[in-house]
């Protein structure tokens, strides 16, 4: 298992009722991580809707993840 700091934005923070959680998972990449997540949440968007960042950094949804990371799940912005 792996712990990671999961930190959300918009509307994803509003949904989890949460600006941050910790989360043991055993998945290694963000993109199964994030479907996890968004069966708990009940996120309304897809993976391909989203960029996700690791430790501040954009990256590929196929990207390694370590225990310590913070990931983060970033929504379409709307407004105008």
């Amino acid at each position: 298992m792996t712990t990671l700091r999961i930190d959300y934005f918009a509307q994803l923070r509003e949904l989890a009722g949460t600006a941050s959680e910790a989360c043991e998972t055993a998945h290694a990449t963000p993109g199964p991580l994030y479907e996890e997540l968004r069966a708990r949440h009940g996120f309304p968007f897809k993976a391909s809707q989203l960029r996700v960042a690791v430790n501040d950094a954009f990256v590929p949804w196929e990207h390694p993840l370590a225990d310590g990371d913070v990931v983060v799940f970033i929504p379409p912005v709307t407004g105008g």
